[in-house]
C-alpha cells in the first residue's frame, strides 16, 4: 500500500509537469531523436541516436506514446531531472514521429459486415488495424495476412490500411515461419535484375587469367583444406598449417574472393547491403547472395580453381602473430573436412579414420598445435567465453517441431574459430595501424553502474572484481573473477549476469576494440558470402593494394559513408537475430503443448518485478508470473536478482533450482507459463488447454515420457574420449529431466493471465533456398566469441 501512494504521488507530479509543459515549444536542448523500442505492456524506451547516441536510453510511459509505435523514429521532450521517476535517468514522452517503421504489418484478420480489423502478431503493437470493406483482397476471418498501413494513428482513431497478401490460415503448416518472414521483411526470392547477374556469373575461372595481376598469387600447390558441417555448401574458409623446427608455425587463411563478383553499387551489391547478412532461420536460410555465387562460383569447393583473399601469418610457439601478409590468391582446395571428421582423428582418436584419412594426418595434428597455442595466448590477455549451449529444433516433414538438443561446440569447429580470430584480428591492426578507413567490429566495455552492481552481487559470495577509479573494469579482471567460481553453487548465477552485464557488440568506422575478446582491433573479415560488412573489408583491403592506402579522393568518401553502413549493418544484424530467435521460440513452445500439465526441473534464468523466467534442461523457457505464488506477497530485490516474499522471506532467486508444472503453451504468442508446483493456487493448476493451442492428444505420463525421451535421443551417445573431453563430433543432446505428471493432470486448468507480460526484451530493460544448402557454423556472436 506504502508503494502504490509512492508511486500514484510520483504519477501526480510528473502529470503536473507535462500539464506545465505541454503547450510550449520545447528547447533544443531538450528534445531527443532516437528509435524506439516498446514492450508488450505498452511502456517504452527511445535509444538516443547521433550525436546523443551515447547518452541512455529515455523512458517512455504509454500515455506519453502519442501515437507513436515500435521501431519508429522519434523525437522525444525529456522532462526536468525533478520530474523523473525514481531509479531512471532519464524520462519523457514522444514529441514528435519522424519516420515510421511499420508501413506493413503481419496479423490475424477478422471480418464484419462493412469493415474488418487486423489484430497485430507484434504484440508490442498494441492497436488494431481498421480495414475498410473492398481492402480485404479475399481474406476470411481467421487468415493470417499482411497489411499496408495507409494511415497512421492518431489521437482518438487507429491506424487504417488494406490487405496485401494472404498468408492462409493461421495455424496451417508453413504459415507460421512465413508470418515471421514477412514481419521482419526477409525476402527468400530475389530480383530479376539480380538473379540474372547471378546467372550471368561464370562458374569457372582459368587460373592463369588471374595469377600476377593485381598483386595475385598462385597458392593451388598448398593443400588447403575446409572444415565445415556436414551439410555445408557455402565454404567461405579454407586453412593450411605448417610447424617450422623451432616451433612456429605458418598459418594461411583464405577466404573466398566475393569482393571479385560483387561489384559496388551494381545489383548483387545492392541488394545483398539491403539483407545484410544471411538469416539462418529454423527450417531455413534467407541468402545474402544467389546460390549461384554463395554455392557456386564463390565458394572454395574442394578439387577447382577458386579466387581468395588470403591472409598468411606467422604463429609463434606462444601462439602470437609475429609476421603477416594479406593478398589475393588463387586456391585448389585439397580436401573438404567435416567437424565429425576432424573429431574422430583428434579427439576419438578412430583408428579406421586415421588409417583412411593418412594423408592429412600431419596437418590435423598440426592445426591442433597451433589452435592450442593461439587459444592459451587470448585466454592470457584476458579473452572471455559464456559458452552458451545453442538449442537446435527437429521438425518433420510437414515443419512441426518434434524434438529439441543443445548443440556445443567441439574441437573442429574450435580450431577453425581461434584460425579465424587471428585472420580478423590481423586484418583489423594492419588497416588501423595504417589509419586507413574501415569497418570494424566493436565489443565496449561494460558500464560501471552494471560492474558496480555486478560486484555488489559478487560480493554476498566473497568476490570481487576489481576495477579502476572510474568504475571500469579489464577483461582479465573479469575473467578471473569468472575462474574462481567455476564448479561453485553460485556459478549458474554470476555467470548469467556476468554475461548480462556485457554490451552488445557492433560495427563502427571507428577502432575502440573487443572487450570480450580482450582484443585490441577486431573486424569481420572471414564470412563474406553471408556478412555484408566482411564483403566491405575486402573491398577496402583490394583498394589498398597497389600502394598501401586509399586514394585521397575516395578516403574523404568512405570516412562520410561508413559509419552509416556500420550502423546499417548492426541494424541488420539485430534483425536477423531477431527472426531467428522468433522462428525457434515458436518451434519450442509448438514442441512443448504436447506436455502441459506435466511436471518439469528447471533453473531460474532471469528475475523480474512481475515473476521470474524459468529454463528447463531441453532449453525451453517459461514465466513463473508472480501472482501465482500463493503463500506470501513477494517483492522484487533488484540487488539479489530475486524476489521474496514479505512475511515467511522465501526467496526465488537466478540460478535456483525449482520444480513447475507447464500449465500454458501459446505458439501466438511464442510463450510458455509454469506455476510452482509447491507454491500456486490450486485453481491455477489443473485446467484446460487455453483455446489458443490444440487439444492435447490425451496419453499416460509413461507415453508422454517416451516421447520425450525419443526426440531428444539423438546425439546422447557418446564415447569415452568425448565424456573424457566434453565434446563430442556430434550435436549433442541431454536428456530432458522430466518430472512424472501429477495423477490429477485430467482435471481442467485456469488461464493464469489473459495479458500474459513478456520475457523482457530491451525496450522492457531486462537485466524455397535449400536450407541445408548453407553452412551451419553460424556467426558466434553470442556478445562475446566471434569468428
Amino acid at each position: 500500500m506504502k508503494r502504490k501512494l509512492q508511486h500514484k504521488k510520483i504519477n501526480k507530479k510528473i502529470k503536473q509537469v507535462k500539464n506545465k509543459i505541454i503547450h510550449k515549444e520545447p528547447a533544443a536542448e531538450d528534445l531527443v531523436t532516437g528509435t524506439l523500442a516498446l514492450s508488450s505492456r505498452g511502456f517504452g524506451f527511445v535509444t538516443p541516436e547521433g550525436m546523443q547516441k551515447n547518452e541512455d536510453d529515455i523512458f517512455i510511459l504509454k500515455s506519453g506514446l502519442n501515437t507513436a509505435m515500435n521501431g519508429d523514429k522519434v523525437q522525444v521532450r525529456l522532462f526536468p531531472q525533478y520530474a523523473v521517476t525514481p531509479g531512471r535517468s532519464k524520462e519523457g514522452e514522444v514529441y514528435k514521429v519522424i519516420e515510421r517503421a511499420n508501413s506493413k504489418i503481419v496479423g490475424i484478420f477478422s471480418a464484419s459486415r462493412n469493415f474488418g480489423f487486423v489484430s497485430p502478431d507484434d504484440t508490442r503493437i498494441r492497436e488494431d488495424i481498421y480495414i475498410p470493406a473492398g481492402q480485404f483482397l479475399g481474406a476470411k476471418t481467421g487468415d493470417k495476412v499482411v497489411v499496408e498501413v495507409t494511415q497512421w494513428p492518431e489521437e482518438g482513431r487507429k491506424a487504417e490500411g488494406h490487405i496485401v497478401e494472404v498468408l492462409g490460415k493461421s495455424g496451417a503448416p508453413g504459415v507460421d515461419i512465413l508470418s515471421i518472414m514477412r514481419q521482419y521483411d526477409l525476402a527468400e526470392e530475389f530480383p530479376q535484375v539480380v538473379q540474372q547477374a547471378a546467372n550471368a556469373v561464370e562458374q569457372s575461372i582459368k587460373a592463369e587469367e588471374h595469377i600476377g595481376k593485381d598483386g595475385r598469387e598462385d597458392r593451388r600447390h598448398l593443400k588447403i583444406v575446409t572444415i565445415d558441417g556436414e551439410d555445408a555448401k557455402d565454404l567461405d574458409d579454407g586453412v593450411y598449417v605448417e610447424k617450422h623446427d623451432d616451433g612456429s608455425f605458418f598459418l594461411g587463411v583464405y577466404i573466398a574472393d566475393v569482393s571479385w563478383y560483387v561489384r559496388e553499387n551494381q545489383p548483387l551489391d545492392i541488394e545483398a547491403q539491403a539483407r545484410g547478412t544471411s538469416v539462418y532461420l529454423v527450417d531455413r536460410v534467407v541468402p545474402m547472395l544467389p546460390k549461384e555465387l554463395s554455392n557456386g562460383i564463390c565458394s572454395l569447393n574442394a578439387g577447382v580453381d577458386r579466387l581468395s583473399m588470403a591472409c598468411e601469418m606467422e604463429i609463434s610457439p606462444e601462439g602470437m602473430v609475429t609476421k603477416y601478409k594479406i593478398l589475393p590468391v588463387v586456391v585448389h582446395v585439397y580436401r573438404r573436412l567435416t567437424y565429425t571428421l576432424v573429431n574422430k582423428i583428434l579427439v576419438d582418436r578412430d583408428v579406421d579414420f586415421c588409417r583412411d584419412n593418412e594423408d592429412i594426418l600431419p596437418l590435423l595434428y598440426n592445426l591442433e598445435e597451433v589452435r592450442n597455442a593461439m587459444y592459451k595466448h587470448r585466454h592470457s590477455r584476458g579473452s572471455i567465453n559464456f559458452e552458451v549451449p545453442e538449442i537446435k529444433v527437429k521438425l518433420d516433414e510437414n515443419g512441426r517441431a518434434v524434438g529439441l538438443k543443445k548443440r556445443v561446440s567441439n574441437l573442429g569447429e574450435s580450431i577453425v574459430e581461434q584460425c579465424m580470430l587471428a585472420a580478423n584480428e590481423t586484418v583489423a591492426e594492419h588497416m588501423c595501424r595504417r589509419k586507413q578507413p574501415f569497418m570494424y567490429r566493436i565489443h565496449e566495455t561494460p558500464e560501471p553502474s552494471k560492474i558496480e552492481a555486478l560486484n555488489r552481487l559478487m560480493g554476498t559470495f566473497g568476490l570481487h572484481i576489481k576495477t579502476s577509479p572510474e568504475g571500469n573494469v579489464r577483461p582479465k579482471e573479469l575473467q578471473i573473477a569468472l575462474e574462481k567460481i567455476a564448479g561453485r553453487p553460485e556459478e549458474k548465477i554470476l555467470s548469467t549476469v556476468s554475461l548480462r552485464s556485457m554490451q552488445q557488440a557492433r560495427y563502427a568506422a571507428e577502432n575502440e576494440g573487443h572487450f570480450g575478446l580482450a582484443a585490441e582491433y577486431y573486424t569481420h573479415f572471414t564470412s563474406p558470402i553471408r556478412r555484408y560488412p566482411d564483403l566491405i573489408v575486402h573491398r577496402l583491403l583490394r583498394e589498398s593494394f597497389p600502394t598501401g592506402s586509399i586514394p585521397k579522393a575516395r578516403r574523404e568518401q568512405l570516412i562520410t559513408n561508413l559509419p552509416e553502413m556500420a550502423d546499417h549493418a548492426s541494424k541488420r544484424e539485430r534483425i536477423a537475430v531477431s527472426a531467428e530467435r522468433d522462428t525457434t521460440d515458436l518451434k519450442k513452445v509448438e514442441y512443448m503443448e504436447q506436455f502441459v500439465g506435466d511436471t518439469f526441473e528447471g533453473v531460474i534464468s532471469s528475475v523480474t518485478g512481475f515473476g521470474f523466467f524459468v529454463e528447463l534442461d531441453n532449453g525451453v523457457e517459461g514465466l513463473v508470473h508472480m501472482t501465482t505464488l500463493k503463500d506470501d506477497y513477494y517483492d522484487y530485490v533488484e540487488s539479489r536478482y530475486a524476489l521474496v516474499g514479505n512475511h515467511h522471506h522465501r526467496s526465488y532467486q537466478l540460478g535456483d533450482t525449482v520444480e513447475v508444472i507447464l500449465v500454458r503453451a501459446s505458439v501466438e504468442e511464442k510463450s510458455l507459463d509454469f506455476v510452482v508446483k509447491d507454491n500456486c493456487d490450486s485453481r491455477a493448476l489443473l485446467m484446460e488447454n487455453s483455446s489458443d493451442r490444440k487439444p492435447k492428444e490425451k496419453s499416460s505420463g509413461k507415453k508422454s515420457k517416451e516421447k520425450i525421451s525419443k526426440a531428444t535421443k539423438a546425439g546422447k551417445k557418446s564415447t569415452k574420449a568425448e565424456k573424457k573431453t566434453g565434446k563430442s563430433d556430434k550435436k549433442s543432446a541431454k536428456k530432458f529431466d522430466r518430472k512424472k505428471p501429477s495423477k490429477d493432470k485430467k482435471k481442467k486448468v485456469e488461464k493464469v493471465a489473459s495479458e500474459r507480460p513478456k520475457k523482457k526484451t530491451k525496450a522492457s530493460k531486462r537485466n524455397k533456398h535449400d536450407h541445408k544448402s548453407v553452412k551451419k557454423r553460424k556467426n558466434k556472436d553470442n556478445i562475446i566469441v566471434e569468428i
